[in-house]
């Protein structure tokens, strides 16, 4: 027998994934010069809308990669960080509230093609440029890239 939606039963894992449309997961936080103030500055620091998960980030980067939304998705934890290891390794991203360094070298380690980050994950540009000189170190290859 077939369960309805709002019956209160949640259907079976079937092995497919289901998405729907919606808006951007990130604020539109374009301004012209005109509009901007230091004190407006720091409402900007995280793009990313309230409400929104680490999957629904994943899966607004993964068709930017060409990776296919059918692509198998681990959760790992690495350095003390929730991450997504997506299609065997090809990407990890990690969309933490703070990401540490150990977090930043274990996902470099793993070499992935292409790497993604929250930019508030970072506590300040030092904390970036550390990112930028693990990857360098351990993954020069790997793409790496901050929504």
């Amino acid at each position: 027998m077939r369960e309805h939606a709002g019956d209160g039963v949640e259907p079976p894992d079937v092995g497919f994934r289901v998405f729907r449309v919606d808006s951007s997961n990130l604020r539109d936080v374009r301004r012209s010069p005109g509009e901007v103030d230091q004190a407006s500055l720091f409402g900007d620091v995280d793009t990313v809308k309230e409400g929104r998960s680490g999957e629904d980030l994943l899966f607004q980067v993964l068709p930017r990669f060409r990776i296919p939304l059918s692509a198998r998705v681990e959760s790992r934890v690495v350095g003390g960080a929730d991450v997504f290891v997506v299609d065997g390794g090809r990407l990890v991203a990690c969309f933490a509230d703070r990401v540490p360094l150990e977090a930043v070298e274990g996902i470099a380690r793993l070499r992935p093609l292409y790497a993604v980050f929250r930019d508030g994950s970072f506590r300040d540009d030092a904390a970036t440029s550390n990112l930028e000189e693990t990857f360098r170190t351990f993954s020069p290859d790997t793409v790496r890239m901050i929504i």
